[in-house]
C-alpha cells in the first residue's frame, strides 16, 4: 500500500505493525514523521520521501540557536549536524534542551549569564530519545560560536577585562560567554572562559539584583535617534492598564494583623464595610495564593476608619484576635490593646473541649473579677493553655496555689502566677529597640504591597 502523508498522520496500529523508517510509536499508534509515501513491507510500516530528514544520535556535535531560557535550564534549536548531510532535522528532534551546569566549567547563577536568546553554539548530543538533551562543557569546541549584543545588534568580538569576555565595539558593552575555543574563526577562544574561577565582587554585585541586572535596553544612539524615549498610555490609566491606587489621605488606610487562615477576602471585606465606605482592600497572599494573616484597607473619610479601629481592634475574627491600626502612623502613635487591670495568672494542660465559661467557673469562687485568654495557633485552633486575669490582685498566689493540680475533663491542669514578659530580645540578648517606628512586620508587609503594586505596572519591553 502507497499514500501520501504529513508529520502527526497516524497510519496504523502498533499492535498489527510494526515502525520502521520516518515511523515512530505513541500510545499503541504508529504515526509519521515526515512527509512522503506510507509503505508497508512485511509487517514494518515506513514512510519514504524524496527529502530525507536527519536523526540526531547521542554522540553527534550540533550547531543550535538558543531560543529559550529559563533560570537554571534553556532550549535551543539543532540547525545542523556536523559530518552529517545538511538535511533537515527530523520534527521529533528539532529542539535541544540543556541546564545550567551544561554551559561551561564555571558556577552560573543563571543561564542569562553565560548565553543569551539568538546565540548560536555548538553541542553534544547527551541524550535522543524522547527529549533530547544538549551539553556545551565537556569539550572546548563547544559553547557560544557568535553572539550579537542584545543592546545594539552588532556582534560581540572577545576582549577579556575582569570576569567579561565580549565587547561591543559599537556601543561598548560587556558580557560573558560561555565561548567555543574558535568563537569568531580565532583558536583559543576558550580560555577566556575563565574555567574554575569564582566571580569577583562586581559580578556577584550585578547577578544579585536578579533578572533587573540582566536586563537589556536598546541604546538610543544606536537604534533610536537620541530622543527621550516614550511609551504608550491609555489616559487616567497607570503602566499595567489598571487604574493606579491613589495615596490614601491621612488615618484612612488601616493595617490589619493576626487574620485567620480560615476568613475569605469577602468576609473580611463585610466585616469592615459595616463601618463605612471601603475605597480599597487588599488582602496580602503567598506565591500559592494562601492567606498571609495580613492585609491593608483604605475607607473613604478618616471618621470611618477610626471607627472601625474602635469596634475591630482586638476582637476576635474566625478564632483569632485581628489587630486594626493606623497603617501610616509611627508606631508610638498607634492606639494600643487597652491593658486589662489584675494579675495575670497561666493555666496549662487544658483539655481543648473546655470553653472559656468552664476555665472562668475554678475562679469564680476565689475571684471578684476574671478574664479568660486563651492562646490559638495561626489558624485560630486553640492550643492547651490560657492566661487568666483576676482580682484582687493580691490573691494570684494564694488562688494558683489552690487551683494548681485540679482535674478539669480528665486532664490534670497546671496554675501558676504568670512571669512579666520583657521586650523581644535579639540573639545577643539585647533588647531590640525598632528606632523606623514601626514593627518588622509591618515594614515587611508595606514592602510586600508596594512590591505587589509595582508587579502590576507595565515595563517597556526589552530584548
Amino acid at each position: 500500500m502507497t499514500s501520501v502523508v504529513t508529520p502527526g498522520t497516524v497510519i496504523g496500529t502498533a499492535s498489527k505493525n510494526s515502525p520502521g523508517n520516518g515511523v515512530m510509536e505513541e500510545n499503541g499508534n504508529l504515526i509519521a514523521l515526515l512527509t512522503g509515501n506510507v509503505v508497508e513491507k512485511e509487517g514494518v510500516m515506513s514512510v519514504h520521501t524524496h527529502n530525507e530528514m536527519l536523526r540526531v544520535e547521542v554522540g553527534d556535535t550540533v550547531i543550535a540557536s538558543i531560543v529559550k531560557l529559563n533560570e537554571k535550564n534553556g532550549e535551543a534549536v539543532i540547525l545542523s549536524v556536523e559530518g552529517k548531510p545538511n538535511r533537515a532535522i527530523m520534527a521529533d528532534q528539532e529542539y535541544g534542551q540543556f541546564h545550567v551546569t551544561g554551559i561551561t566549567d564555571r558556577f552560573l547563577h543563571n543561564t542569562a549569564d553565560g548565553l543569551r536568546r539568538r546565540d548560536v553554539v555548538r553541542a553534544k548530543i547527551t541524550e535522543a530519545g524522547n527529549v533530547v538533551r544538549i551539553n556545551m562543557r565537556e569539550d572546548e569546541r563547544c559553547g557560544v560560536l557568535w553572539a550579537l549584543c542584545p543592546s545594539c545588534g552588532d556582534t560581540f568580538v572577545t576582549d577579556l577585562k575582569g570576569d567579561w569576555n565580549v565587547l561591543c565595539p559599537t556601543c561598548g558593552d560587556r558580557s560573558f560567554r560561555a565561548l567555543a575555543d574558535d568563537y569568531g574563526g580565532e583558536a583559543g577562544k576558550a580560555a577566556l572562559n575563565g574555567a574554575g574561577k569564582r566571580w569577583s565582587g562586581e559580578a556577584e554585585a550585578l547577578f544579585a539584583k536578579g533578572s533587573a541586572g540582566r536586563a537589556t535596553f536598546i541604546a538610543e544612539d544606536v537604534r533610536e535617534d537620541g530622543r527621550p524615549r516614550e511609551y504608550f498610555r491609555f489616559e487616567g490609566e497607570g503602566g499595567g492598564g489598571r487604574e493606579r491606587r491613589q495615596k490614601a489621605a491621612p488615618g484612612c488606610r488601616l493595617f490589619i494583623g493576626g487574620i485567620s487562615r480560615d476568613v475569605t477576602e469577602d468576609e473580611l471585606r463585610a466585616k469592615f464595610k459595616e463601618h463605612g465606605k471601603v475605597t480599597d482592600f487588599a488582602m496580602m497572599k503567598d506565591e500559592n495564593g494562601n492567606n498571609r494573616g495580613f492585609g491593608f484597607i483604605t475607607y473613604e473619610d478618616k471618621k470611618m476608619a477610626d471607627a472601625a479601629i474602635a469596634a475591630l481592634d482586638g476582637q476576635k475574627i474566625k478564632g483569632r484576635r485581628v489587630g486594626v491600626r493606623d497603617a501610616d502612623a509611627p508606631k508610638d502613635e498607634k492606639p494600643r490593646r487597652k491593658k486589662i487591670d489584675g494579675a495575670r495568672i497561666y493555666v496549662g494542660n487544658l483539655p481543648f473541649k473546655a470553653s472559656d465559661d468552664d476555665l472562668a467557673k475554678l475562679f469564680n469562687d476565689e475571684c471578684d473579677f476574671v478574664h479568660v485568654e486563651w492562646a490559638t495557633d495561626r489558624n485560630g485552633r486553640r492550643k492547651a493553655f490560657a492566661f487568666v486575669t483576676i482580682r484582687p490582685e493580691d490573691k494570684a498566689v494564694e488562688v494558683s496555689s489552690k487551683l494548681n493540680g485540679t482535674e478539669m475533663m480528665g486532664r490534670s491542669i497546671k496554675v501558676d502566677v504568670a512571669k512579666p514578659s520583657g521586650g523581644r530580645r535579639d540573639r545577643g540578648g539585647n533588647k531590640n529597640d525598632n528606632s523606623s517606628g514601626k514593627s518588622s512586620r509591618e515594614m515587611r508587609a508595606l514592602r510586600e504591597e508596594e512590591e505587589d503594586s509595582k508587579k502590576k505596572r507595565r515595563r517597556p519591553k526589552r530584548d
